[in-house]
């Protein structure tokens, strides 16, 4: 790693540990001045220093925790109202469970002013301090300058992507790969803080990176199919040689059973948490144009087995009368008043909680798609069948890491790294991270008019 790589690298943890400090002597302060006295008054508790020290031990940690989760440390990174929304859930998390902590400490439902004060205050600063440290960040290390190396296929989405983030990305130059190895080679010696390789063969793929490698250049990879199946393989040794293996089953035995057993226990409890809301919204439904309140369609799970996904209907019963199969686009006037609402809220999702609860879907996997889009896209893509290798999700890795209008490639790609790389903890985290992209607008939006993929 070069040396202004390292510096920027501790910068940003220098940053990031700061924020937690200061987000801790905050809890600190009310923790000593609120809640503390009235354990010792009323509950006749009595910490010592290292008592108190543990107290906040535990609450620096479990915020270093979720912050790390929800990507609240990625300065920089990130954009500033991503990090800023991060820090919101973190603390969030942290102070609800200090909140039952000190709770249980009082064998009884203690004042929420403080933790709520606590809360206010943490926001007010961390959206100073992501401001601070994300102003601090752009004057000392200006974009990175970057090479495109690419192939046939059109640039402009990539680039489009990457202008996104002018803060930290500047396509300097694109150079097509025809022009030849040492023609591109020279180029990078031009001095590039990274370079793209953007849809090229195999054979110059691994000859630029092995390349950009030896000089220390930073190299950002678009992976295909097989890049992605490689990456959840387990790493073996052949006496002294190392294989890589690819199974050919994708969830193991054990796996599914800890699956179904957290799908159960958690549409369960949602189902109970939920249904005063799920009311609400049907009686909403009913009352709009007094057509059916739920919305029945067949979608795919896992081996492509056809089940019937449940949704609060959220556009007009005529909405594809011709029967045609359609994604919602922006601005889409079939949805109804309610059904916008209730489409960029996901309550319309609630109802499949019933799906998960039958065992026809999962919390966490790819999105179930309907059979005839799913013809549609084998016919171009015939690795699309890989994804139905698990079960069909109520979220998924590309709902999470990608938006609603995604290329169905990328989404695939996207489904496959969540299950080549499945473990529980995964399942855990997405299930977390799902909270935070309900309240991203470009998670819900439609499609642009040219995009034929699924979901409705």
């Amino acid at each position: 790693m070069k040396k202004t790589e390292t510096i920027k690298r501790m910068i940003i943890l220098q940053l990031s540990f700061i924020g937690l400090i200061f987000q801790t002597a905050i809890y600190a302060y009310f923790w000593l001045t609120a809640y503390y006295p009235y354990l010792r008054l009323h509950r006749n508790f009595r910490f010592y220093f290292k008592g108190h020290v543990l107290i906040l031990a535990i609450y620096f940690v479990l915020l270093f925790f979720f912050a790390n989760t929800y990507g609240a440390l990625k300065i920089g990174y990130l954009k500033s109202v991503d990090v800023f929304v991060s820090e919101i859930f973190s603390l969030l998390f942290v102070n609800v469970i200090s909140y039952f902590q000190i709770s249980l400490m009082a064998n009884w439902v203690v004042d929420v002013k403080p933790i709520v004060s606590t809360m206010v205050m943490q926001t007010l600063f961390a959206g100073v301090w992501v401001f601070f440290c994300n102003m601090c960040y752009y004057k000392a290390f200006p974009p990175r300058e970057i090479l495109i190396v690419h192939g046939e296929r059109p640039i402009d989405d990539i680039v489009r992507k990457f202008e996104t983030r002018k803060d930290k990305y500047w396509i300097k130059k694109s150079l097509h790969i025809s022009e030849g190895l040492e023609r591109v080679k020279k180029e990078i010696n031009a001095g590039y803080g990274a370079v793209v390789l953007w849809d090229i063969s195999a054979a110059d793929r691994n000859a630029l990176l092995k390349y950009c490698y030896s000089c220390s250049v930073r190299v950002y990879t678009m992976p295909k199919i097989s890049d992605v199946l490689i990456k959840g393989a387990d790493q073996l040794h052949l006496f002294d040689t190392p294989i890589y293996l690819t199974r050919e089953y994708a969830l193991k035995v054990e796996q599914r059973a800890a699956k179904r057993l957290i799908d159960l226990v958690c549409s369960i409890l949602l189902l109970v948490i939920a249904s005063p809301f799920m009311l609400i919204t049907a009686a909403a439904i009913k009352l709009y144009d007094g057509g059916p309140v739920f919305y029945r369609q067949i979608r795919c799970t896992r081996d492509r087995k056809e089940f019937y996904i449940l949704k609060f209907r959220s556009m007009r019963v005529d909405a594809e009368k011709d029967g045609v199969a359609r994604l919602a686009s922006k601005n889409d006037s079939r949805i109804t008043p309610v059904g916008r609402f209730i489409r960029a809220t996901r309550i319309d999702e609630l109802p499949q909680l019933f799906n998960i609860l039958k065992g026809e879907m999962s919390f966490i996997g790819p999105r179930p798609e309907r059979p005839e889009i799913i013809e549609q896209y084998m016919e171009e893509m015939p690795e699309f069948a890989f994804r139905m290798k698990v079960k069909a999700g109520l979220a998924g890795y590309a709902q999470v890491y990608g938006k609603y209008n995604t290329t169905p490639y990328d989404k695939l790609k996207l489904d496959l790294t969540y299950i080549e790389q499945y473990s529980v903890w995964l399942d855990l985290k997405l299930m977390l991270l799902t909270l935070k992209i309900l309240i991203k607008p470009e998670s819900t939006e439609g499609v642009d008019g040219n995009q034929t993929t699924a979901m409705k």
